[in-house]
């Protein structure tokens, strides 16, 4: 009974999958804003306005150039609520000067290289029966599930994103918009 609930668990996962892929031809909205396919990451998210502080962090850390490179990227943005989420005052200490290099990290920690978007996640997530690891840039692992139809995304220390905005489609990879800042150990 166990073995067949996960198949149909999993036959709907990438059914729902395949749907928000073949949605997210057309164009997506973040942030009040369109986002164009045609555009690189950072030419997509200065334009969001839930993503003001990730544009302000990616800035300090010196990666524009670096997201606006050919990738591909798969980018887990936290929005500014997931942001304004972490203790008083961690965001400001982080956009100091001294501090690039722990900036540098955590943002890198949201890159996986790679074009992943839900449909290869969820068939990640199906082929590792339930979980997915991901490789970050940072050199760090973030596991990928499924939960509620939707995608979630853990950091090395338990603490949980979901996507509620997946597939986000750019010319160098593809953004998920999440919910909460992913932290590596």
């Amino acid at each position: 009974m166990n073995r067949r609930f996960h198949r149909l668990a999993s036959l709907t996962l990438a059914v729902s999958m395949a749907a928000a892929a073949a949605s997210a031809v057309a164009q997506v909205m973040v942030g009040g804003a369109p986002m164009f396919a045609t555009k690189d990451i950072i030419d997509n998210a200065v334009n969001s306005k839930d993503h003001t502080t990730l544009v302000a962090a990616v800035k300090a850390a010196g990666l524009v150039e670096t997201l606006k490179g050919p990738g591909p990227f798969t980018v887990f943005a936290p929005t500014n609520t997931a942001f304004a989420a972490l203790p008083a005052g961690t965001v400001d200490t982080l956009l100091k000067p001294e501090n690039k290099g722990k900036l540098t990290t955590i943002l890198t920690y949201h890159v996986v290289p790679g074009r992943l978007d839900a449909a290869a996640l969820g068939g990640q997530i199906m082929d590792g029966k339930g979980m997915a690891t991901l490789k970050t840039a940072a050199g760090g692992t973030l596991t990928a599930k499924a939960s509620g139809g939707k995608i979630m995304v853990g950091d090395e220390n338990g603490g949980w994103a979901t996507v509620s905005t997946a597939d986000v489609y750019q010319s160098n990879g593809v953004i998920h918009v999440v919910d909460k800042v992913l932290l590596p150990k």
